[in-house]
């Protein structure tokens, strides 16, 4: 199962930059209602409190706290600002798919879209709600996000995409190592491990004794952050460097299998096909120049 209080996006491409500004709101001040924006909308507060909701769930947010509204949600004010309050927003659009966790997250670890969800090479943890580990860090960025606006328009939309990509990876907790769970921190170092030794054969023990920890711990690990189990993902990654090799060599169809793992050669044809629907020999052949 997912992580709750997570959305994920999978990447690429990256979510881009929109708009950016701040908002100053009196005592008797509130933020307006919303639905079906369109975009997402982070915000950050720097001063006072912020009382806001999306659907179900509501938040009194603090300074150095920020919220990740999305979307195609329904948002509003939960009450008027009791105290001067200041805060930092950020609209961005995400072309690639996202995910929200939620109680469906176990259900939809088995279909099909979130198969090809987790395809690409990287996805992005950003916090719905969280209290961020380097406020200031993150003020900083959104200042020059803000101050970017002003400058020629050529000059500015460089400046403010990478501006917003170091935002982005400031918050993605998969690059925070304060904020990184054990769940994911012993999947990635797996995966890391899967992919340097995938030309070899990993076991069960394999993984349990380079990694020290109880292989069935390891597997949970693995699904909740991947949706897959070591051995599919080992599968996984060998068919995908295989795909690489029947392009990018004129190797056989039996040199490839060996190379990435497979001493069975009609066993990896039919892993190949099975995943595929096309055999390597006609998928090599789909992109050969007649």
């Amino acid at each position: 199962m997912e992580q709750e209080g997570i959305v994920y996006f999978a990447a690429p491409p990256l979510p881009y930059y929109l708009e950016s500004g701040e908002t100053y709101y009196k005592p008797g001040d509130q933020h307006p209602n919303r639905k079906q924006l369109g975009v997402f909308d982070l915000i950050i507060v720097t001063e006072g409190c912020l009382y806001i909701g999306e659907e179900q769930r509501q938040w009194s947010l603090t300074a150095g706290q920020s919220l990740l509204l999305l979307p195609d949600r329904y948002h509003y004010s939960v009450k008027p600002s009791e105290e001067a309050t200041h805060f930092y927003w950020v609209h961005f659009h995400a072309l690639g798919q996202w995910r929200q966790a939620d109680t469906e997250a176990a259900s939809f670890n088995h279909d099909a879209h979130h198969r090809q969800f987790l395809a690409h090479p990287y996805f992005l943890h950003i916090p719905q709600q969280w209290t961020l580990p380097y406020p200031e860090q993150a003020f900083r960025l959104i200042k020059t996000l803000n101050k970017a606006s002003g400058e020629r328009q050529s000059s500015a939309f460089w400046a403010q995409q990478q501006t917003f990509e170091e935002l982005l990876r400031m918050m993605d907790l998969r690059q925070n190592e304060s904020a990184a769970s054990p769940v994911v921190t012993l999947a990635e170092k797996t995966e890391a491990y899967i992919k340097n030794n995938y030309r070899s054969e990993l076991t069960s023990v394999t993984l349990s004794e380079t990694l020290n920890f109880h292989y069935n711990y390891i597997t949970r690990c693995m699904k909740q952050v991947y949706g897959l189990t070591p051995s599919q993902y080992l599968a996984k990654y060998r068919l995908e460097q295989a795909k690489l090799l029947l392009l990018k060599t004129e190797w056989s169809i039996a040199e490839i299998a060996l190379h990435v793992g497979y001493q069975n050669v009609p066993y990896f044809t039919s892993c190949f096909t099975a995943a595929l629907g096309l055999s390597p020999g006609k998928y090599r052949k789909r992109f050969t120049q007649a």
